[in-house]
């Protein structure tokens, strides 16, 4: 069952595009959910045309410049599809594992000396959110974490994230930044690769020992999987309170979503919920952010 909504996911985001350049259309009345977090956007993307088209259901501050948190390992993810194979091997070192520690991040429990495929590696990185995945995959393919974060930026350029700017490649406390509106749109160009896709969309992954490395068992943090999403990446620290970046397929329409800031665990996946049930229901209908950051309804505004 999971397969086929990946599959139907897959094919509205080839068609969709990215969430960049969005058009909001007339709001329909009805109650606007009730969003507590910080920052939120949601967007249909089924009936893109052109490669860029989607349209905005709901928007809170969305191009407000704030930390991200783990969400910034979605591009750690999109880096390096491009620049690895599958099958490629990378070697944990110490570095990465102190690394991790030292931030008090989580991680995928990676020992030094362990040797395991760069596709083990996306699964340690996307479901346990692992720093020290992060950290050896980008020490491998940058080479070096400074050489690897600035293909992250070149990347963000590219996919027109005109207000992001990444640090590291883990999320932990920095001077980066991004907005609700750009992590939609990166989420979108993300889960158009199948191998990401399919990272983010599994619940449990368990890598058997092996004479190169010990067993390890991941799961996934996004607990919106279990109400039929198939995506894509939670994060947290004090300072970016508890971020959300989701997919979900519902009655035929792919939504593409961000919440931001939220005060709980519990309450980010609470917020998405709400969210896409009063989109499904025909509620969103293209409510759009107007100055501000609050929700206004019938904005009909082009985003770019």
């Amino acid at each position: 069952m999971r397969n086929g909504v990946l599959i139907a996911l897959a094919a509205a985001l080839v068609t969709a595009g990215t969430a960049a350049g969005l058009t909001a259309g007339p709001a329909q009345a009805a109650r606007k959910p009730s969003v507590t977090a910080r920052e939120a956007y949601l967007v249909d993307i089924t009936d893109g045309t052109n490669g860029t088209d989607g349209t905005v259901q709901f928007a809170k501050r969305e191009t407000r410049r704030v930390p991200i948190a783990s969400l910034t390992k979605v591009m750690t993810a999109y880096v390096v599809r491009r620049q690895a194979r599958l099958d490629d091997v990378v070697t944990i070192k110490q570095a990465d594992v102190r690394h991790a520690a030292a931030g008090g991040a989580t991680t995928a429990g990676l020992r030094a000396g362990e040797r395991l495929t760069v596709r083990d590696l996306l699964y340690g990185l996307m479901l346990p959110s692992g720093a020290d995945a992060a950290h050896a995959l980008a020490e491998k393919y940058g080479p070096g974490t400074a050489k690897f974060v600035a293909k992250m930026n070149a990347a963000a350029r590219r996919l027109g994230l005109r207000d992001t700017r990444y640090a590291n490649p883990d999320g932990l406390p920095s001077k980066a930044y991004s907005t609700a509106r750009d992590q939609a749109t990166l989420a979108a160009a993300a889960l158009r690769d199948p191998v990401i896709a399919a990272v983010a969309g599994t619940p449990k992954r368990v890598v058997g020992k092996s004479a190169v490395h010990r067993a390890h068992v991941w799961r996934n943090t996004n607990d919106l999987l279990r109400d039929g999403a198939v995506g894509l990446k939670t994060g947290f620290t004090n300072q970016a309170g508890y971020c959300l970046s989701f997919a979900a397929v519902r009655d035929g329409r792919t939504y593409v979503g961000v919440v931001l800031g939220e005060r709980s665990d519990k309450a980010r996946f609470a917020t998405a919920r709400r969210l896409l049930d009063w989109a499904a229901e025909g509620a969103g209908g293209g409510a759009a952010g107007g100055p501000g950051g609050e929700v206004m309804e019938g904005a009909g505004v082009i985003l770019s």
